[in-house]
Parts: C-alpha cells; sequence; structure tokens
C-alpha cells in the first residue's frame, strides 16, 4: 500500500526538538491486513490515516479491514486451528523464544515505532518492548507445562483422568497505549496453549501490531495462526465474529462500557470471555510512609504513559499529616517533567494519544476546581502542535469532583487527606472500579491488613510499578475478569476434559 507524506517536523515550541522523527527512517513496515499468511489491501481499498500524536501529521496510511476481510481471517483461524493444536508443546515454545529473541534484537526499532504513533518518550517504548517480549519468554517456558492428572476414583472403580486443551480461534481486541505489550500479553499464551487468533489492534496504533505479525511470520508461526485487521469500523467488523459459532473466546483490553458491550455480545455463542477493562486506583500515602519513596512510587504509578494506563495512580489518599510535604514534593517533581516529542532526547512526558483525550484531561481539572480544588503545578494545555497537557497536582480536592470517579488517562495528580485507617481504605475501595491499587507504609501490620481489605486485583506496597509477565493481571468488579500473565494467564486459553475410565476389562465373547 502507498504511504502518505513522510512526518518529519517536531513540535517547535519545545526547546531542543531536533531529532527527525521520520517513519521512513525505520525502513519496511507493514501497512496491510495479514490474513492466512499473506498481506493484502482491505477488500474495498480503503485505508487508515496513523497519526503522530506529538504532531498531528499522518505518518502512513494502512488498509482498513471490512466485514467480508473480518470473515476471511476467521476463516483463515479456523483452517490453521486443528494442525495448530497438535503441534507439540516444544515446538509452540521454541517458536515463542525465537520470537523473543528477535523482539529484544530490534527493540529499538520497535520502540521508535511505539513513540511514533502512541507518543510516549523514547525511554519508556523501550521499557514497553522489553516488559512485552517478556511474555513471549515467560510463555515459551509455560508451553511445556500445560499438565492434567490422573486419579483414583474414592470408591475405587474408575481412574480420573484430566487434560487441558486450546480453547480454540480466539478474538483478541486490543488498546492504543501500550500497542507491543497489550498484544504480546495475548498472543503469548494463545501460542503456548495452541490456539489461533485474530488480533484486531487499536486504530490509533496499528503499525506496531502489524510489525509483530510480520516478525512472528519471520520465525515461523505457520499461515492462518495470526491474523491482523485493524479497522476504523470496529463495530461491524467485529460484532459478525463474536456471533460466528466457530469462534470460541473473546478477550478484550479497553474501556469499560465498551466491554460490557462485547460481553453482551459474547452471550449467544457462550464464548469464553477474558476481559481487562477501566481503573480508578487509589495512592495510599500514610503517615509512616517514606515520602522520598512515595513520591518515587506516585510518579512511576502516575506518569507512565502521561497517565495513560488503566493501571495509572488516579486518586491520590494522603495523610493529612505528610499531604503538604508530599504535594510539595510531587508538585517539584512533576513541574520538572520535559515536556516534548517522545522521540527526543531528554523528554519524559510525551503527548496525549489525541485532541478528544486531552478535552476530556481538561474538562476533569476545570471540574475539580469548580469543586474548590488548587492547581499547585500545571493545569493548561500547551500551545502548538501535537496534543500535550502539562503534567498537574491538584490540592484540596473535594468528594464530589469527577476527576475522583471517572478514570483520567492523564498526567492528573489529584491529592486528598485523611486522617483514619478505615476511612482511608473504605474511600479507596468506593468505587465501581478493582484493577489496581498502591499503598506506602513502613508498618509490617498495616501492609497486611491493607492488602486484606482493598477491593482491587492487583496490589502495590511501596512500589509504583506492579505490572510483571509471571504474575497475574486482572481485576475485579466493573474493571474486568480472567487473568493475563503468570501461570494463571495460560489457563485463560485451555479447556479443561474429564475422561472416567473402567480399569476392569470388559469379559470377551
Amino acid at each position: 500500500m502507498p504511504h502518505s507524506d513522510t512526518d518529519t517536523t517536531a513540535p517547535a515550541s519545545y526547546p531542543g526538538t531536533t531529532a527527525p522523527d521520520s517513519f521512513e527512517a525505520l525502513g519496511s513496515v507493514p501497512t496491510g491486513l495479514y490474513i492466512a499468511g499473506q498481506w493484502r489491501d482491505s477488500s474495498d481499498t480503503t485505508t487508515i490515516a496513523v497519526e503522530n500524536p506529538a504532531t498531528g501529521r499522518t505518518l502512513t496510511d494502512i488498509a482498513s479491514a471490512t466485514p467480508a476481510d473480518g470473515t476471511a481471517a476467521l476463516d483463515a483461524a479456523v483452517v490453521a486451528a486443528d494442525d495448530w493444536a497438535q503441534t507439540s508443546p516444544r515446538y509452540r515454545g521454541e517458536l515463542l523464544r525465537r520470537a523473543f529473541d528477535l523482539l529484544t534484537e530490534r527493540a529499538e526499532h520497535f520502540a521508535t515505532l511505539i513513540t511514533l504513533e502512541m507518543g510516549k518518550p523514547l525511554s519508556q517504548s523501550r521499557g514497553e518492548v522489553a516488559y512485552g517480549a517478556e511474555f513471549f519468554r515467560w510463555y515459551s517456558e509455560e508451553s511445556v507445562r500445560i499438565d492434567g492428572r490422573w486419579a483414583t476414583s474414592p470408591d475405587g472403580m474408575s481412574r480420573l483422568m484430566t487434560m487441558r486443551q486450546p480453547v480454540g480461534p480466539t478474538l483478541m481486541i486490543t488498546p492504543w497505549n501500550f500497542p507491543l505489550a497489550m498484544g504480546t500479553r495475548k498472543i503469548g499464551p494463545a501460542i503456548a496453549a495452541g490456539c489461533t487468533m485474530v488480533v484486531k489492534p487499536a486504530s490509533q496504533t496499528p503499525l506496531t501490531m502489524l510489525a509483530l505479525a510480520d516478525l512472528l511470520a519471520e520465525v515461523g508461526v505457520p499461515a492462518g495462526v495470526l491474523n491482523v485487521i485493524p479497522t476504523r469500523m470496529s463495530g461491524a467488523v467485529m460484532a459478525p465474529l463474536i456471533t460466528d459459532p466457530r469462534l470460541r473466546k473473546l478477550t478484550f483490553t479497553g474501556s469499560t462500557p465498551v466491554g460490557k458491550d462485547l460481553i453482551r455480545q459474547s452471550a449467544d455463542q457462550v464464548l469464553r470471555v477474558s476481559m481487562e477493562l477501566g481503573g480508578n486506583a487509589p495512592f495510599l500515602v500514610f503517615d509512616d510512609a517514606d515520602l522520598e519513596a512515595a513520591v518515587d512510587g506516585a510518579v512511576l504509578a502516575k506518569m507512565r504513559n502521561m497517565g495513560e494506563a488503566c493501571t495509572a495512580a488516579n486518586r491520590f489518599l494522603v495523610h493529612r499529616s505528610v499531604a503538604d510535604d508530599f504535594a510539595n514534593l510531587l508538585s517539584r517533581r512533576m513541574s520538572a517533567e520535559r515536556l516534548g516529542a517522545g522521540i527526543d532526547d531528554g523528554v519524559t512526558v510525551g503527548p496525549l494519544i489525541d485532541d478528544k483525550q486531552r478535552g476530556k484531561v481538561a474538562e476533569l481539572v476545570t471540574d475539580a476546581v469548580q469543586w474548590g480544588a488548587d492547581i499547585a503545578t500545571g493545569g493548561e494545555r500547551v500551545d502548538g502542535p501535537g496534543y500535550f497537557y502539562e503534567p498537574t497536582v491538584l490540592t484540596n480536592v473535594q468528594p464530589g469532583s469527577a476527576v475522583l470517579r471517572e478514570e483520567i488517562f492523564g498526567p492528573v495528580a489529584p491529592i486528598s487527606t485523611f486522617t483514619d485507617d478505615d476511612d482511608a481504605i473504605a474511600r479507596a475501595n468506593d468505587t465501581e472500579y478493582g484493577l489496581a491499587a498502591y499503598a506506602f507504609t513502613s508498618s509490617t501490620a498495616r501492609t497486611i491488613r491493607v492488602a486484606e481489605s482493598l477491593q482491587f486485583g492487583m496490589i502495590g506496597i511501596n512500589q509504583g510499578v506492579i505490572s510483571n509477565a509471571a504474575a497475574p493481571f486482572g481485576g475485579m468488579k466493573h474493571s474486568g475478569f480472567g487473568r493475563e500473565g503468570g501461570p494463571e494467564g495460560i489457563a485463560e486459553y485451555v479447556e479443561t476434559k474429564y475422561v472416567g475410565i473402567n480399569p476392569i476389562a470388559a469379559p470377551t465373547a
């Protein structure tokens, strides 16, 4: 497919913005649909313009799948399913290990691609590549550990055998904020388990997934096992697949409203469903916390992806006795962040994904101020090209403010205070979401009590980053169900079959 004019302009309003962000400098990046092992145009030749959020200009145009293309992708996954399920665990594991090695070798290429289409600083994109690659390494090792069991029934009259087999063709819908890692976190266990896949990446950031599909083909993943269909009409393309009786699993990472709609759509086919949805993570700082460590953790928990992460700290609940000191330290750190195009050296805060998201962040800050909050630092959009918003700290945030109820997905840290542990825990739990939570304390007893009391699927104690390929990622309540990563992650892609065997041979005639 043809490329659009290459974007080589960086925001002129940022000092030191000199590094070109040329898409062409990356060399060949796929721009077609990947179906049945072949790159192809859309069946109606329509395209999607992929934008650089640091400049607002188009990087390139890619094929946009139609419903017919979606059906073709599922056809390919169904045709490949039986043979792929019969491959040996060792073979599948070796493919994943080769993919880990090659992805690690090409880390700079993928990191640059992530930064260009998503906006995060290059240092964070390198971190995403390392994190995303780790799912391939982890599941290369887990592929040979998919086991069953053998037992004698309690009455001794039967033998009980269980086995775990691939769930079958799987539809994966991935978000824009971690375009590599949210893919490898699903694709890794699916390959290990022996499932075939249709992947629909977010239309804002499809290039990374297309490049990943190219890499997996290079390491030897057979045609039809992985199919990638970016589209600008998600509903029309996804709905026929979700209602197709040949599809056996749906996995989605994204917003809670969209996740609920997908769950409803999946009901008629009784699909295996895993959902990683929205978050409203509390960040608790108790009076015995190491404040320097708490601020370090706060910056990590808040500012990865410019706050555009479902695990991002969303509400800062700080003990009144240390609130002023914490707010001052955090404000200094946030105001020292360097805003600019993520491709440039030294930049620590890139643009938000688009103007709509920036507008939502601005509305939340305005609402908080109207409720009585004070702006300690930041609080403004940045003039110039791209979708930049200043790192912001709000103090004296009042109950009722939308910023305490809604997922911010931006570089805004709203601080409110507490004086009683029970009140802090109750306020932390007072949300429909239950994905991630953070707490800083030096007390072992408090650590245990807080960890047991918080109604969240993942909790960080004295650390601001908790994602790990070896750990189960997922939430409760309206943050979804199912787990990705760790030994638990592969269970989402297998069915358990039980076989009862009579050990007494039937008499022969």
